[in-house]
């Protein structure tokens, strides 16, 4: 025969058994407990989210800081000079 264990809750330092609880107090316990899962299921996720954002701030200050690369080729344009001709027309005739 196995015997049933009485689980004690504590409440401002008061313990009761859920003998001692209206069917009200006891569901109010269980929103409480959940709640508290639920929060510190959030907690955690804040620190995952928390901690993802500063590796890409570190990501972006470590690219900011390196020396730019030169470009391929001098396609720079002058103030002022026309634009290089194609190389070959790609008008419609």
């Amino acid at each position: 025969m196995t015997e049933k264990k009485t689980q004690v809750i504590t409440i401002n330092d008061v313990d009761y058994t859920e003998d001692q609880l209206t069917d009200n107090q006891k569901k109010i316990i269980n929103h409480v407990a959940d709640l508290e899962r639920k929060i510190n299921s959030t907690q955690f996720n804040l620190d995952q989210l928390t901690v993802g954002k500063q590796a890409f701030v570190n990501m972006l200050t470590a690219d900011l800081a390196k020396e730019p690369e030169e470009p391929v080729g001098n396609s720079r344009v002058e103030e002022g000079q026309d634009f290089p001709e194609p190389a070959e027309d790609v008008s419609d005739s």
